[in-house]
């Protein structure tokens, strides 16, 4: 069993940057694949980045692309997400989860945090 919790979100100008991070508790969360999604207003929840558990090989949706950067540290049992350069589009509630797989396909992420707000004004 895994417990995330994200913080970090917040209001900022578009060019601006922010940093999200994801603690989990559970004694496993090493061995977890972690990704990040998010949803915009209206649209379904979309794949943003995702690293594995052990090489820490990520992978990112073309849209956020050098400008967003994932990362882990296991000692801290914590995922962070870099966005510079951010965008209005980019506004949405960003989620982290876990998954047993690497993967960017949401149903193979059984643990999901509750989501932290991005709002990028123009």
């Amino acid at each position: 069993q895994v417990q995330l919790v994200e913080s970090g979100g917040g209001l900022v100008q578009a060019g601006g940057s922010l940093r999200l991070s994801c603690a989990a508790s559970g004694r496993t969360f090493s061995s977890y694949t972690m990704g990040w999604f998010r949803q915009a207003p209206g649209k379904e929840r979309e794949f943003v980045a995702v690293i594995s558990w052990h090489t820490g090989t990520t992978y990112y949706v073309d849209s956020v692309k050098r400008r967003f950067t994932i990362s882990r540290d296991n000692a801290k049992n914590t995922v962070y997400l870099q966005m510079n350069s951010l965008k209005p589009e980019d506004t949405a509630v960003y989620y982290c989860a876990a998954a047993t797989r690497y993967s960017s396909t949401q149903s193979d992420y059984a643990y999901w945090g509750q989501g932290t707000l991005v709002t990028v004004s123009s």
